[in-house]
């Protein structure tokens, strides 16, 4: 009978119990089942207020997708990382108190781990991404970590909606593809639907989202943070890594290749410039704004999809990191680092940026779930250079032997050790802040505005880098298989700019859109009124921004750019040595590229071969030599290929006085990056221009 009885009872649990299915009338729950009526923001205190801790919807959401990869981080999983130092040109005393942005004569270590964001630990380099750039302080106050990317905005406005950016953007949950790709149905899906990330996406189809090198490309602090000086004044802050060579990219199509050639084309490239002396060097620039201007723009300070235009507050540059030492162990340092944005030191503190306010919680949970303890701060790489003195105890991994009977506060029994450090010491204290408003699942009004500043990046780039813009959505969007995402994607991009939108509709065979049109915000706040959307968005206060151009920057640097010398055995050493030296004393880097190892019949020695390496390695290529090693070498084929895939994409192409019966036999046409008759002296400066984007749009090359 009491069996009978438990039978029956369970049998009646499980007619209650939720089936886990999909279905079309699915109504969205907690885990435990409750009803969620809005899953796109945090609660806050105000409508521009913190993060509440009290917000369980938001904590179940994020430290589940927290723990949803083990034991690789979920996002930023491929990495590279470098130690190096920090000097501070410019002291920053009136505006922070932060120890390390005071002294002049301070050298700060530091720890700088890249990375791709959607990839698995074994995906390509190359892939189309944003990149992470994060920097680990070790200051006399304790770690400070700058947590950022190579793009200065992001892609959602509320930390709400990250793990479903993430869940997008990954290979599809059915069939597991495409691996480190956007180029898919959910992510499009997701970002047709998110108005908001029309900013954003406008850099991932650009090329920030194929850097030439680790080394040459942006960082930025993405979110608005604060500076506090000792007087309690405060300014707002924005954080710009700006590299000394430059900001480069890769062709779109070399790009792809790269990643059949070499998956670790930046890792690589990264671990040869440091080994070889050729050391990484950023300079570290910030945008000042006053607290009292916090409402001084037409957008909100507090919005990660916005950046603040140079026209309108200049970077200050205040200082340079170096790196200078590769790691001893990948492991114990690059894959074992802990970044978490939540790591102040006095002197810096938070906005209430509603993304930000979300990572400070996220990124200590992962590292927990990750890393498999809470004393992961007590790793060789993640240890702070300074006494650490707390009432922490036990745990997995602990390395720490603490001496004395008191692990607690207040005591007697330890002298009351270790006592709370004051302000006026030093001690860590929030800067005063006034909350306002009520507490509400909300997105402020003020964030509403989602096309502006995507206008305003579009219109920004050159000619050559619009049409790269276009052609990466044209790519990513034929695609995606749905229709009606396509629809709808190109007609949230009429609203950035109509031209644009027309060409990739007729690419991806779509009607074309006939006006700008007004695409429905799927993010008002839950009282909010979709009519407010329209009569909330302004007007740009600058039409373009050359800071935003990759072409507006300084090309004048041909240091460790690397050329290739292409070589038959015919070649003389004389040409080969003395445009070697030439290079050298450059700066670049020159391999020999011959049809076998070893040497040549005259002497040179080779260093890759036409069959193991690849043009789309290489920065510039020279064809050096006689007559009769250029007749030769036009009868390799692979030769033939290697120079008209560099002139495919837009590089410098060098050769001697007597090299001209190679170059007939291939596609090349003289321009100004195409330097014939042996003068190395105009050739190492076409190299310092990095590309010709203009060749693009003179004719197709085959290669």
């Amino acid at each position: 009978m009491a069996k009978a009885k438990k039978a029956s009872r369970s049998a009646k649990i499980a007619d209650i119990a939720p089936a886990l299915v999909n279905g079309m009338d699915q109504m969205l729950t907690t885990d435990l089942g409750v009803p969620i009526n809005d899953d796109h923001n945090t609660l806050k205190g105000g409508d521009r207020g913190p993060t509440l801790l009290q917000d369980f919807i938001f904590r179940e959401k994020i430290q589940h997708f927290d723990r949803e990869r083990i034991p690789e981080r979920v996002v930023h999983a491929r990495g590279s990382g470098a130690h190096g130092v920090f000097q501070l040109y410019k002291s920053m005393r009136k505006y922070t108190q932060a120890a390390f942005l005071n002294d002049v004569n301070m050298e700060t270590p530091v720890f700088v781990r890249f990375s791709t964001v959607a990839g698995s630990r074994g995906s390509a380099d190359t892939a189309r991404d944003v990149r992470g750039f994060s920097v680990k302080f070790y200051t006399s106050q304790g770690n400070y970590d700058l947590v950022g990317n190579n793009i200065p905005v992001f892609f959602v406005q509320d930390s709400m909606k990250f793990p479903d950016l993430v869940h997008s953007v990954k290979p599809e949950a059915d069939n597991e593809m495409p691996q480190a790709a956007s180029a898919h149905d959910t992510f499009w899906d997701f970002i047709s639907l998110s108005p908001e990330s029309t900013h954003m996406v406008m850099w991932t189809m650009s090329d920030r989202a194929i850097p030439r090198s680790l080394r040459m490309m942006e960082g930025f602090g993405v979110h608005t943070f604060k500076f506090v000086n000792k007087q309690g004044e405060v300014h707002f802050v924005k954080f710009h890594w700006k590299p000394v060579l430059g900001v480069h990219s890769l062709a779109w199509d070399e790009a792809q290749r790269i990643s059949g050639k070499n998956a670790d084309f930046h890792r690589q490239d990264l671990w040869e410039a440091i080994e070889e002396g050729n050391f990484p060097e950023f300079e570290l620039g910030v945008q000042l704004i006053p607290e009292k201007d916090e409402h001084a723009f037409n957008f909100d300070l507090l919005d990660p999809t916005k950046l603040i235009p140079e026209e309108l507050v200049p970077v200050m540059k205040i200082g340079k990191m170096t790196l200078n030492k590769n790691p001893d162990n990948f492991f114990a340092e690059t894959e074992q680092v802990a970044f978490n944005p939540g790591n102040l030191v006095p002197g810096i503190d938070f906005s209430n940026d509603p993304l930000l306010q979300g990572r400070i919680l996220s990124y200590t949970d992962t590292h927990l779930h990750r890393l498999g303890s809470q004393n992961f701060t007590q790793l060789p790489i993640n240890r702070a250079i300074v006494p650490v003195h707390n009432n922490h105890r036990d745990g997995f991994m602990q390395t720490h032997v603490p001496q004395g009977k008191a692990n607690y506060s207040p005591n007697s029994v330890g002298g009351g050790c270790p006592f709370q450090a004051m302000q006026a010491k030093g001690g860590y204290t929030t800067v005063p802040a006034a909350l306002e408003g009520e507490t509400k699942r909300v997105r402020s009004r003020s964030f509403f505005d989602h096309f502006s500043q995507a206008k305003l990046f579009y219109n920004s780039q050159s000619a050559p880098e619009q049409q790269h813009i276009k052609d990466a959505f044209s790519f990513e969007l034929s695609k995606v298989k749905n229709p009606e995402i396509r629809v709808r994607m190109v007609n949230t991009l009429s609203n950035v700019n109509l031209a644009l939108a027309q060409y990739i509709a007729e690419k991806v065979g779509v009607p074309k859109p006939a006006k700008a049109g007004e695409v429905e915000n799927h993010q008002i706040p839950a009282d909010g009124d979709p009519s407010q959307y329209t009569s909330l968005r302004k007007k740009s206060i600058i039409d373009t921004s050359a800071a935003l151009s990759m072409t507006n920057q300084p090309f004048d640097e041909v240091r460790s750019r690397c050329v290739a010398i292409l070589v038959d055995d015919n070649v003389d050493l004389a040409s080969v040595s003395k445009l070697k030296a030439a290079l050298t004393a450059a700066g670049a880097k020159a391999k020999v590229i011959g049809p076998h190892l070893g040497t040549t019949m005259h002497g040179v020695a080779v260093d890759e071969t036409f069959f193991n390496t690849a043009s789309v390695l290489f920065d510039a290529c020279y064809v050096p030599g006689n007559a009769a090693h250029a007749k030769a070498l036009a009868g390799e084929p692979a030769a033939i290929h290697f120079v008209n895939e560099q002139y495919k994409h837009c590089k410098a192409i060098g050769g001697g006085a007597e090299a001209m019966s190679f170059f007939d036999a291939t596609e090349v046409r003289r321009d100004e990056a195409v330097v014939l008759g042996g003068d190395v002296k105009a050739f190492i400066k076409a190299v310092a221009q990095h590309r010709l984007w203009s060749r693009e749009a003179v004719r197709a090359v085959p290669a």
